[in-house]
């Protein structure tokens, strides 16, 4: 069964008003069973299948300033460039949500990168900002969660906090198809430990800084 119908539609999917809406209204959205089906079968039994060589230990930054630490977080992760079936199939749906997102809410979005992530048992990321300081090339970040069957006591929440002063935030629960999308400068948020191995793919659109003597996003 071809994924390709799911992607043609979801420019006209009454799910992608709800997540321009809610990025409008309050900055963020929250889509339980947003991406189910075919297409998220497939993500799911390609990330689930990959071996640990395929995964890196998860760092913060980039290009110069990038440097592992294990006190802020310590997932792993595996970069989608597009060259497997199911990862292309996630590049064309995020590709049509970009398309749809700067018609209903003029964002200027140029690109779209993303990475399977892994959490063992045990494992987080502290809270966080995802654009990096000095640069407001992340506008809108994803995180479409992979985890069939998953329990509330199994942990591994995504908290979003509202303000740099909110103690409390917002939970999400990594359940299969649900997706989340949030203004990328305005929210920190953290990922709590899990009980059992949490996978999802997060991911970044971004604006163009690129210059003469620059390429964004630096390789």
């Amino acid at each position: 069964m071809s994924v390709r119908p799911l992607i043609d539609q979801v420019s006209s999917e009454p799910i992608v008003d709800q997540i321009a809406r809610d990025l409008e209204r309050q900055g963020y959205s929250i889509q339980p069973n947003a991406i189910t089906g075919t297409l998220a079968e497939s993500l799911w039994g390609e990330v689930s299948q990959l071996s640990d060589d395929w995964f890196h230990q998860a760092g913060i930054g980039r290009a110069r300033d990038y440097q592992l630490n294990r006190f802020n977080r310590t997932d792993s992760v595996c970069w989608i460039d597009g060259t497997t079936e199911p990862c292309q199939h996630w590049l064309q749906y995020t590709e049509m949500l970009r398309v749809s997102l700067n018609q209903r809410c003029f964002l200027g979005l140029f690109s779209y990168e993303s990475h399977y992530a892994r959490y063992l048992p045990g494992q987080y990321y502290k809270r966080h900002l995802d654009a990096f300081q000095g640069e407001a090339n992340r506008v809108v970040s994803t995180v479409l969660y992979l985890n069939p069957g998953w329990q509330p006591d199994d942990g591994g929440e995504l908290v979003i906090y509202e303000s740099a002063t909110d103690s409390v935030g917002i939970r999400v629960t990594p359940a299969f198809g649900t997706l989340v999308c949030f203004m990328s400068e305005a929210f920190p948020h953290e990922v709590l430990r899990a009980k059992r191995t949490r996978y999802s793919i997060a991911g970044w659109y971004r604006l163009n800084q690129s210059s003469t003597d620059r390429v964004d996003p630096p390789r």
